[in-house]
């Protein structure tokens, strides 16, 4: 079993408590993944069911974190749930909003915390998206407000991509950096303010080819899939796609790659612009993920996914090229 890593000592007495709004899919995987490491969670979710819910998925996801390894100190029972966003603000040491993708809302909520909480808290967003230059500028002190963005399931997937907007402070992002990187995470910082940032671009721009394929019949969801598992996600999951077509080139690399490949990036091989969500298409999407589903529900797929990601993260992080020495170059003939 590995062990997490206990929080980092430039952090700890400074963030103890993790302040998060919103308790959904992400939000819940923000608060599984602070409880393992042995922080405590303050939440506020609005939902009338928010607070059995967030309970529940930090519940559900309990197993694979024990899998994992826990921290000193850690225990599903440090959350506590508040009964506003002001109770948040005022005792969290760092926050995290993780309310829906809507600007406006962001953009409120954002300031509403803002105003509350002191000025040294570093306040991030768990956008998938929006523009931090937007969504920070009614805020009394933008220069601590961040996006966060991270990946589901949160409690397991290190990438959070953290992007700055035109008012944030440098200090903000190294301090957010830090945080993450205290949790186990693996902190990405987008050089450039951009919508999608980068990870949900890559996908984006996947899942819309899925779409057309399955508007035109050419394939099922279940098939679609598969093309991805079996093929070239498995060199993903350590290589990346431009190392994995650095090697496509053999011996010449990327230039030979590009060179003997470019002509078909001129080919009509995919179609970046997204198809008009039918209601068929709609109806053939839940009828497909549905039968791959087979019954099972939600709750026990996440718990098939996290001991599938489990495994992958164990045999991959001792082999981690920056873990390894690289090996000798071929003697030359």
């Amino acid at each position: 079993m590995s062990t997490v890593q206990p929080i980092d000592a430039s952090l700890r007495g400074t963030i103890r408590t993790v302040g998060l709004i919103g308790g959904g899919v992400i939000g819940s995987g923000w608060a599984a993944r602070a409880l393992a490491h042995g922080l405590d969670v303050v939440a506020y979710d609005p939902a009338p069911a928010g607070a059995a819910a967030l309970r529940a998925a930090v519940d559900n996801a309990w197993p694979a974190l024990e899998r994992r390894g826990l921290a000193a100190g850690a225990d599903p029972a440090c959350l506590r749930i508040a009964a506003s966003v002001a109770e948040v603000a005022t005792v969290a040491d760092f926050i995290q909003e993780n309310a829906p993708e809507r600007e406006d809302l962001k953009r409120g909520l954002l300031a509403e915390i803002d105003a509350v909480a002191p000025a040294s808290v570093v306040i991030a967003s768990s956008s998938s998206g929006l523009l931090p230059s937007r969504i920070q500028a009614d805020c009394r002190h933008p220069e601590r407000v961040v996006i966060g963005h991270p990946f589901n399931p949160v409690y397991l997937l290190p990438l959070v991509e953290i992007v700055p907007g035109d008012r944030t402070a440098a200090a903000a992002v190294d301090t957010a950096a830090a945080f993450y990187r205290s949790i186990g995470m693996r902190p990405l910082r987008v050089r450039k303010e951009i919508e999608g940032y980068l990870s949900d671009r890559l996908q984006e721009a996947l899942w819309r080819e899925a779409l057309h394929l399955v508007a035109e019949g050419v394939a099922s969801t279940e098939e679609l899939d598969d093309a991805i598992v079996y093929g070239p996600g498995l060199r993903y999951a350590f290589m990346g796609t431009c190392l994995t077509f650095h090697l496509a080139g053999g011996e010449g690399g990327m230039a030979h790659m590009l060179d003997q490949f470019g002509p078909a990036l001129k080919l009509p091989w995919t179609k970046l612009i997204a198809p008009e969500l039918t209601r068929e298409l709609r109806d053939r999407m839940v009828e497909g993920t549905a039968a791959q589903a087979d019954g099972w529900t939600v709750k026990a797929l996440e718990r098939w996914r996290d001991d599938c990601l489990i495994g992958l993260l164990e045999v991959l992080e001792p082999l981690r090229r920056d873990r390894i020495q690289a090996p000798a170059a071929e003697p030359a003939s």
